[in-house]
């Protein structure tokens, strides 16, 4: 007969029937409403309910009761729904039998993994065995359960205090390997029982583990720093798209679960190197916008403040300082080849070296002059700050930037300091739209921002893979074009003098030739008499007079705001076969024309520029706007345009959008000129930017926005229809006709 129990309404949300759950069902009950939210207890119960459906007896659900209260208030109350799964998705196979040991292993898993994020690995490893053991009588289509999974799960306990999660998984993945064939020496090894099992064992068994220490690194954090941190292990053995780094966030500090001995160093004292590290920033480090650094700059703002940090730890702690420079690695000065590759990191790890150790061996004079600057900074300013260090980085890399930093190919040797944390604690990123909403100050001038001043934009990309956007994937950074000698331009109407006599007699022909009149103005070009001799009879009556009586004229018949957006990439430096002018001269000879044609039309009229270096990089070059004339100043920017890097133009394309939404014109047109399809080198597949700027430009239509590309990649017709339609572009394939062919092309465009 079944007890009367405390919680009946709990009790009938367990959808189980085993009489042996009766006698504990209200101490289960008890521990779960201390431990767990509301909405844990839901999932407590649900989860339960599904382990009894299983069919494998009252076992596996006396378990389940006990134990995940416990692991899920210490490691999240998404573990109930998780385990619980697992056991459904292990009833569904021919290895039920593994289901008790399987229960029985998680408390202990649990408390020697510390985290979610670990128990989900471990949970995945176990499943990955079971698997690949589980198998095939041959000749038949029965499928056998995994000989030795119930013996590992008795196992687990043991070599998780032994191995450390990546060690389990290699030392698993070695028995499933070699024994799938053979069950009897499966289960010999899976039992500890065979010598290479054993051998497997002692050779994955390494270095210091972070669970075995965890209380006495607590003890350090509380007693050498006063900080009272939350420590999170974390495997290195799961992520295949990066070696993972130590880093702290609001949640806690994140440490690898096992350090080896390196370099006469011990495990434990490399832990506790990675702790100070990290509590020296949370005590010193400040946030810093990131918005408008390149990555360039980001890094080595990070490696100046990572060694301010270090300097200000050995203040407190000097005898830090040889397990620094233990841990530090020393590059070989003329190691990197320049030509060859991308050798930043390499100076940025010289500069860290020489600044940590005064017995260095640099002879660079520029490494030499900032780390005298450097140690000014400290000397100066007792702590100094976070501001002062980015200062110094920038000033580091305009000094000592080459060209060849663009390399794809990066020397890592000798250049990862791997005690330091990831540093994504000192960023602070300026999302857009992020200004108060009731901000009532009036907009600036775009001539009087600093180039660098703007905060950037952040802009979806098309995924044709997945048809859908890609959220704030694009950073796009804004500023005015630094000014050349405005001359040149002049130079270049001069050369063309006699092209723009006859551009001027097609312009008079496009000037509007119908007056509208303008009544009702103070000041004007006659004197309206309606308006007039109504304001002298008022004058008359003795009632106050309109002083608005005269009126002006003005053209109508043209309402056009066009943006010209030029592509700024590295490859308009060739010279097309057969010219004497690069790509870039004769691209500057056709916007110069082209201005000075839209000039005499007086239409709304702005050019910019825009180049790329991966989707977090990409520039939008302000060289005129629409309420600037064509004057020395845009003379000036247009003089100085210079070609690098990539063509991202999906983003360029959204952001001249952006302008000309603003613009109000009865007409709006986006001319493109570029000399090559969408491209950018952190995307290797080809259609992924071809797919992207066609989804940008049916953005722009649905606004009412025209777009037309003009083309001079010979290779244009391969590509350019799917971008722009069928009549949404022209490609010139004889590109010394451009300073000609491009002013008629607008005008035919505008007729």
């Amino acid at each position: 007969m079944a007890t009367e129990t405390e919680f009946p309404d709990y009790r009938k949300k367990l959808k189980c029937s085993f009489e042996q759950i009766e006698d504990c069902f209200d101490d289960y009950m008890k521990d779960v409403l201390r431990n767990l939210s509301n909405d844990g207890v839901e999932d407590y119960l649900k989860g339960a309910s599904m382990v009894c459906m299983i069919g494998r007896g009252f076992e596996p659900v006396l378990v389940y009761l006990e134990e995940m209260p416990n692991i899920a208030h210490d490691l999240g109350e998404e573990m109930l729904s998780m385990v619980s799964q697992a056991v459904w998705d292990m009833s569904r196979t021919p290895n039920g039998n593994s289901i008790p040991p399987f229960m029985h292993c998680l408390p202990e898993a649990a408390r020697r993994l510390g985290t979610k994020e670990q128990m989900k690995h471990f949970i995945k490893i176990i499943f990955e065995m079971m698997h690949a053991t589980t198998g095939s009588i041959h000749g038949h289509h029965t499928t056998f359960a995994s000989p030795g999974l119930p013996d590992l799960l008795q196992q687990v306990p043991y070599l998780l205090s032994q191995l450390s999660l990546e060690g389990l998984k290699n030392w698993m993945e070695y028995g499933a390997r070699n024994y799938n064939n053979h069950p009897e020496r499966q289960r010999d090894y899976f039992t500890l029982q065979s010598a290479d099992s054993k051998a497997m064992l002692q050779r994955e068994r390494h270095g210091t583990l972070y669970m075995d220490n965890e209380r006495s690194l607590d003890m350090y954090m509380r007693s050498m720093w006063q900080a009272d941190e939350y420590l999170v292990p974390y495997s290195l053995g799961f992520d295949e798209m990066r070696k993972p780094q130590p880093y702290y966030d609001s949640l806690g500090m994140r440490v690898p679960d096992v350090f080896d001995d390196k370099d006469g160093i011990s495990g434990i004292d490399r832990y506790r190197v990675v702790l100070a590290h990290m509590a020296g920033h949370k005590r010193w480090t400040e946030r810093q916008i990131a918005d408008n650094l390149s990555p360039f700059q980001r890094v080595a703002v990070e490696l100046f403040e990572d060694s301010r940090i270090e300097a200000l730890i050995l203040r407190d702690y000097p005898g830090l300082r040889k397990y620094f420079l233990a841990l530090h690695p020393t590059p070989i000065e003329g190691s990197c080849d320049n030509e060859k590759e991308s050798c930043i990191r390499h100076r940025l790890a010289m500069l860290s070296r020489a600044i940590l150790d005064e017995n260095h061996n640099y002879k660079n004079p520029v490494i030499l002059e900032f780390v005298e600057k450097f140690h000014n900074a400290l000397k100066d300013n007792a702590e100094s700050n976070s501001k002062e260090m980015l200062l110094l980085a920038i000033s580091f890399t305009t000094k000592t930037r080459l060209q060849t930093d663009q390399l794809p190919k990066i020397r890592f040797e000798n250049t990862e300091v791997d005690y330091r944390d990831d540093n994504r604690h000192m960023w602070l990123f300026i999302e857009e739209n992020d200004e108060a909403e009731d901000d009532t100050s009036e907009p600036q001038n775009l001539e009087t921002i600093e180039p660098d001043g703007l905060p950037p934009r952040h802009y979806h990309e098309w995924d044709y893979n997945t048809n859908s956007y890609k959220p704030d994937w694009v950073t796009l950074y804004e500023s005015l074009h630094p000014p050349g000698n405005a001359s040149d331009i002049d130079k270049i109407l001069e050369k063309h003098s006699a092209l723009a006599n006859y551009l001027k007699r097609l312009l008079d022909l496009l000037k509007p030739q119908n007056y509208v009149r303008i009544r009702y103005q103070e000041e004007g070009s006659e004197l309206d008499l309606d308006v007039a001799i109504r304001s002298i009879i008022d004058f008359k009556s003795g009632a106050q007079p309109d002083p608005r009586i005269n009126m002006s004229h003005k053209h109508d018949g043209r309402d056009f705001a066009v943006l010209l957006l030029m592509d700024l990439s590295a490859s308009l430096n060739e010279v097309p076969e057969g010219s004497t002018q690069s790509i870039l001269e004769l691209s500057r000879e056709a916007t110069t024309l082209l201005g000075w044609s839209i000039e005499q039309l007086g239409d709304k009229f702005a050019i910019a520029g825009f180049h790329s270096d991966t989707r977090h990089n990409v520039r939008y070059h302000h060289i005129k706007g629409f309420t600037e004339h064509w004057d020395d100043t845009v003379k000036s920017r247009l003089a100085a345009i210079e070609p690098g890097y990539s063509t991202r133009m999906g983003a360029a394309v959204r952001h001249a959008s952006h302008y000309l939404e603003g613009q109000q014109a009865e007409k709006k047109l986006l001319l493109i000129l570029t000399d090559g399809e969408p491209a950018d080198i952190d995307v290797s597949d080809d259609k992924l930017l071809i797919n992207d700027t066609h989804k940008a430009v049916d953005e722009l239509s649905a606004k009412g926005i025209y777009t037309h590309c003009i083309s001079l990649d010979k290779k244009a017709d391969e590509y350019i229809a799917d971008i722009f339609g069928k009549n949404g572009y022209t490609v010139i394939d004889n590109v010394e006709k451009l300073p000609e062919q491009l002013p008629k092309l607008f005008m035919s465009l505008t007729a």
